[in-house]
């Protein structure tokens, strides 16, 4: 897998299903992101900001997660994460064309494991399988 960018995000995510609040703004309601869905973003921008500067991918994508909650409590949700990576790793989150995502559990350490690489129709230049290191056919 060449050309596989590699991301450590440390935090939990919160799960976009539970990251969104009802607020009154001039005397209507609006939808905004929970508390703890922008303190993740904020988090998750800081520690991006700290990285070496790298070319958004183009084109079709794949992309693996492996997500280490504190706790067995929260849904397995990366879409907060996709929505995070837009200008970082990539223009747009409908580029993710494959998708593997993992729930693991590390009370002292909750972080999340990104890897994300080029779809270019070649079945050897991205995971089917990356867990075990086989391709479907």
């Amino acid at each position: 897998m060449s050309n596989v960018i590699e991301i450590n995000i440390l935090g939990e995510p919160a799960s976009k299903a539970n990251s969104r609040q009802i607020v009154m703004i001039s005397g209507r309601p609006a939808v905004i992101k929970s508390k703890k869905a922008r303190e993740y973003a904020k988090f998750f921008n800081d520690q991006c900001a700290l990285m070496p500067s790298i070319d958004l991918l183009e084109g079709d994508l794949w992309i693996e997660i492996e997500i280490f909650y504190k706790t067995r409590r929260p849904d397995l949700c990366e879409d907060l994460i996709l929505d995070l990576l837009q200008g970082i790793a990539y223009t747009n989150d409908r580029q993710i064309k494959e998708k593997h995502v993992y729930h693991g559990l590390d009370k002292q350490n909750p972080r999340s494991i990104i890897r994300i690489g080029k779809i270019s129709g070649s079945e050897g230049d991205y995971p089917r399988n990356p867990r075990s290191g086989q391709h479907e056919s």
